[in-house]
């Protein structure tokens, strides 16, 4: 079992199965797909873009399936091939969902408009892109009203008590909910967020959320410890 549901409640002993089936089909449709473009010559001329808009986690987290900030949720694969993306490698920067609009309008040889946030990915593949993101921002709702960072290393989540997900699209202000070291725990099993070790590591992470908060056209919270 993946380290992040052993010993906990939830609902994975049920469904993790059956998770994994629909994965098998999935990864098996999509060789048809390709196998196809193939036959039909149209292989060096489509994108394929595989991915998904989140993961689960079983209910462990919280009462929901998908609607938290944690890992399980939020670290989803994603395939690409076809022009722009051949020879086959690993990418480890960080990315979003937002990368691909404008991952998609340059593979057609359009120039990205400016209001698109993301960036196109081709440049992490032919090693051009410069000065590239060192954390992928999260906005979590629904299940609560919360923002998170994520870094190569850190996980900082917040959230609004008094707000209510589904009723409330943002907060003026939140609440300090975790802290995660993905190094040493991956599976975001210790929650450091009270540890007054990390106090100095909390505020820089707190201002690098704000910052982000702020560009994506939200006010700029208070965020209490």
């Amino acid at each position: 079992m993946p380290g992040d549901l052993v010993d906990t409640e939830g609902d994975w002993r049920e469904n993790y199965p059956d998770y994994l089936g629909c994965i098998n089909s999935i990864d098996e449709n999509l060789g048809r797909i390709r196998d196809e473009l193939d036959k039909l010559g149209l292989a060096e001329n489509t994108l394929i873009l595989y991915t998904s808009d989140h993961g689960s986690h079983f209910r462990t987290r919280n009462s929901e399936y998908k609607r938290s900030c944690h890992e399980a949720s939020i670290r989803i694969p994603m395939i690409a091939c076809g022009p722009g993306f051949e020879g086959g490698k690993v990418i480890p920067d960080l990315v979003s969902l937002i990368d691909l609009p404008p991952t998609v309008v340059t593979a057609g040889g359009v120039e990205p408009p400016a209001g698109m946030r993301g960036r196109p990915l081709q440049a992490l593949v032919d090693g051009t892109a410069t000065e590239w993101r060192k954390e992928v921002f999260v906005q979590i709702s629904e299940s609560q009203v919360g923002r998170a960072i994520r870094t190569d290393r850190w996980k900082y989540g917040v959230t609004a008590p008094d707000k209510l997900g589904g009723r409330d699209a943002h907060s003026d202000h939140y609440v300090e909910q975790y802290l995660y070291d993905l190094d040493a725990d991956p599976f975001e099993r210790n929650n450091l967020v009270a540890d007054p070790a990390h106090a100095e590591l909390r505020a820089e992470l707190a201002a690098t959320l704000k910052r982000r908060m702020a560009e994506a056209g939200e006010k700029t919270p208070v965020i209490s410890p």
